[in-house]
Parts: C-alpha cells; structure tokens; sequence
C-alpha cells in the first residue's frame, strides 16, 4: 500500500487493518514507536525481555552506585519532545535536562587540552586561545558548513521513509554535493581546519557511524553538528531517566508495558504477521509489528534471516567503575587522543587492537553526584575495539585488556584509577553478542555508501511487519534511533499532518 509523506511523496505504508500494534523491545526506537502510535489513536502493546525500558540505554545498580549500560551522549533533545508531543505530554514534566558544558574537553598526546563549547562565540574564543585567531576563523567557517550540511540532509534523507534510490532525487542533493558533502570526511575537514587537533574534535565522530574518517562522506560531519554545535545534555538520574520516561508516558496514555517477557518468535501468514509468541507461551495477536531487537535478531523472529552479507561497525570495550578516586575539575565527557591518528582507524577496522588508543571517559557523577555513594565517583571509560570478525579471544583476552584499560587511563591524566575501584563491570564484543547484537557491536551495520539512506536495509517487510532501531533507516545514534521510531510509526499510520519536529526548525 502507498500513501504520501506530509511533502506529498510517495512512501510505502502496511496493508489491512492497524487496530493493535505490537511493538518488540522497548528500546529508544521502540518507544518513539509506540507514544506515537498511541497518539494516533492505536492500541499498543510493548513487550521487552528486559525487566525495565531501554534496550540498550539499559540500567546497572550495583554497591549504591547507578551506572548507564549504553549510550553516555544525549544530543537533540527536542526529537525527546517531539516524542512527549505525540501524546500531549510536555518533556519538562517528565524530564530535567541539563546543559553538559563543556560539551566534552578534548586531550591530546602533546599535552594541550581544548573544551568544546556549544556556543560559536564561546568556541572560537577557546579555539583562538589554544590554536590561534586564525584557528578561530576556520572554526567559524566549520560551523558554517555544518549547519549548511544539517539544513540539507535532516529534512530530506534522515527524517523521512525513503523507499528507494530514486527518493534521493531531490534539489537539495545537487546542493550537497556542491557543499562537498560527497568528498571524504577527513581531507574536507582538514580543508576547513588547519589545525590537526580541532580536525580530530571535528572528525572522531565518523567512527559513531562505523567509518574511519579516511572512508567516510564528508556528509557525515552532520554527526558533528549534532555533538558539537547543537548542544549536549544529560539528563538528571543517568541516560536511563530517558526511556523511563518515555514508557511512563506510553503507560499513562493506554500503552501496555509488558516487561521481562521474551520474545521468541513472530507467527506469519503468508507476509503477514497475526501474532508473536513468548517464551512463557503465550500468544499475542496483533495486526501489525514493530520491531526494535538489533535488525538481524528482529529478522529471525520473522523467520527470514539477512538476505545480503553487511558489513558491521566496529565494537567497544566498556569498563563501568564506581570508585573512591576523584579528579577535581574532571569534564562529564573527555575525549583522550593518542599520538597516532590514522593508524588507529586502519588497525581497528583491521582487525587489530589499538596501538595507540584514543578512547572516551565519561563522569556522570560530574553533573549528578546523586548517582554514587557520597564522596564517590562513577566512571564509563570507552574503548574502541575491533568487532567479532576479529580473530580476538575475549574469554582470554579480557583480563589483560582490562589492565590495559587501567594503565593507560592512569598514563593519561587519571592517577591512582585502578587502585580507586570499588565496583566494576566490563563489556566486551562477546558480551554485547550475548546481549543480541550482531558480531558483537553496539553500533551496528557501518554507514558506508552502500549501507546508508535507501541503501540501508528498509524497514519493512511484508504486509505489515516494520524494523526500528539502528540497523535500518536512518542509523546509529540516540537521534537517529528516535527518528527510527517516527519512521516506524509512520509506515503504519501514515504521516501526522501535523507533525513537527522542533529539532528541524
């Protein structure tokens, strides 16, 4: 069945009757799904395996400390409160959403620090005094060129269905290329900033998407307007405070939140999905599916695995520490750059483990200390590793990169951290496989050119069976997995006449 977008292009939507949806996992996208289903009118179910929402911003308590399992970077909160708006529900309400300032402070092997700032006049004052006022201009220019980008991409090929090729057809793309938003990420960048170390603040963000930023579009410098010109945020209570809140809303208008219920399969007729199935035997009927489990696992619980072979974005190794060691001054987000650069690209997409790492600490008890013990610290310290296609043994290998981790973070401007610990947790590829993701990363299917826009695997399938999550249209990220859920929504509604998103203002 095909009905037109709210531009009145084509798009593709689910035949027969839309009555009860059931919406598999409850992970951002799931969510989104769901408050906009429910405010189309639309009797939503929501089971998830988890015993609380989430998916992958999923929750950890342990030794009075409250830890976040996924993501630690909340950008374009407004998509969060397009989502409350579908049910009427104002964001505020539900949510406290605090500035991260500075957005994250950048370290590098060299001994120089530079803190990232939403505000371009804040910024290019920073970048004026640790590069110079020439640096300042070109940063200027930057944000330029990024926002041009954002205008461009986000209304007509990330926040709509697009159904194939052709969709790509439209003025703006002419636009794009001429912007140079078809040339490689990195020499576009260099071309706009001189200074190798804001080419490294500005790029790093390609490897969100799975790229180095040697192989990605210069398209993808959009990832960095997202960071780092819009603005980030944390959420008061840990990055779990988002989806409880967007469940609680789903519950309060009439969704049912079915938690630490499993999935195991959908049951079909022909193309159609009538029902799914849970472990505990149960059957429950609906006349559509969303579904949010990472897209190769939602494929077998239709029964049709992956038609092609895809090529997956790199993993993380994630070590969660509560500790007695503090670091006064510390940024909520510091971004430690190694000597090596390029190198380190070519090893992890290689297969090889960095070298010389540069890696992401995050303290969220900088901004809510209400999320440790008193006088303690929580810590998420992420490592960028080669995903399970990599001939490395974590059950082996674990132990020895955890001490690595270690040392390397006390090498680095963190003195005293190992010997600090009170409680930790460790997530390797091995771990996040066992979590459902495939080969081992949270990132999912990498945003090549021919795994990005209509490219990337639809999401949809048969009469009435619809994928959300990052590993369909558009992609990875807490923004884009939040647009996923629109999109999903919107296959089986249509579009909201209405609909407004205050983020592509």
């Amino acid at each position: 069945m095909w009905g037109a977008d709210d531009r009145g292009r084509l798009m593709r939507t689910v035949t027969g009757p839309t009555d009860h949806v059931v919406v598999v996992g409850a992970g951002l996208a799931g969510l989104s799904a769901a408050l906009r289903l429910a405010g189309a009118g639309r009797a939503v179910t929501v089971v998830e395996r988890e015993p609380v929402p989430g998916g992958r911003a999923g929750l950890l308590v342990d030794g009075g400390y409250t830890f976040d399992t996924g993501p630690t970077v909340l950008t374009m909160p407004d998509l969060i409160a397009d989502a409350f708006d579908c049910v009427g529900e104002e964001l505020s309400d539900w949510l406290t959403l605090d500035p991260v300032q500075p957005l994250y402070r950048a370290q590098f092997a060299d001994g120089s620090a530079l803190e990232v700032h939403a505000s371009v006049e804040a910024m290019a004052a920073e970048v004026s005094a640790v590069c110079g006022p020439a640096a300042a201009d070109s940063y200027r220019r930057f944000v330029d060129f990024v926002s041009r980008l954002y205008e461009l991409e986000m209304r007509d090929y990330i926040d709509r269905n697009i159904d194939s090729p052709l969709g790509l057809m439209r003025p703006s793309l002419a636009r794009l290329a001429a912007l140079g938003g078809f040339r490689r990420l990195a020499p576009k960048v260099a071309s706009l900033l001189p200074d190798e170390r804001l080419q490294r603040v500005f790029s790093f963000q390609a490897m969100y998407a799975g790229l180095s930023p040697y192989d990605a579009l210069a398209l993808y410098a959009v990832i960095g307007y997202m960071d780092s010109v819009a603005g980030v945020f944390f959420p008061r209570g840990g990055m779990h405070a988002v989806p409880r809140a967007l469940a609680g809303a789903a519950e309060k208008h009439g969704v049912a939140m079915r938690l630490g219920e499993t999935v195991t399969r959908v049951e079909l007729r022909g193309s159609r999905a009538v029902a799914v199935h849970t472990s505990s035997g149960e059957r429950i009927t609906c006349d559509a599916v969303v579904l949010n489990p990472d897209l190769p696992a939602a494929r077998r619980l239709i029964g049709r695995p992956m038609m092609r072979q895809l090529r997956y974005s790199p993993s993380c190794f994630l070590l969660l520490a509560g500790s007695r060691a503090s670091y006064p001054g510390i940024a909520h987000h510091t971004i430690s750059f190694g000597h090596a650069w390029r190198e380190v690209f070519d090893e992890l997409l290689g297969g090889q483990l960095m070298s010389d790492p540069s890696f992401l600490v995050t303290s969220p008890t900088a901004s809510d200390p209400s999320l440790a013990p008193a006088d303690r610290s929580s810590y998420s310290v992420l490592f960028p590793t080669p995903n399970l296609d990599a001939s490395i043994d974590w059950r082996t290998e674990t132990a020895r990169y955890r001490d690595h981790v270690v040392a390397t973070l006390e090498a680095r401007g963190w003195p005293g951290f190992g010997d600090g610990v009170e409680v930790e947790h460790v997530t390797t590829p091995l771990d996040w496989e066992a979590r459902g993701m495939e080969r081992g990363t949270p990132f999912a299917a990498a945003h090549s050119f021919g795994q990005t826009g209509p490219f990337r695997p639809r999401n949809m399938w048969g009469e009435n069976v619809v994928f959300a999550g990052s590993g369909t249209q558009p992609g990875v990220g807490v923004p884009m997995v939040l647009v996923s859920g629109r999109l999903a929504a919107e296959r089986i509604v249509g579009p909201d006449p209405a609909y407004h998103s205050r983020a592509l203002r």
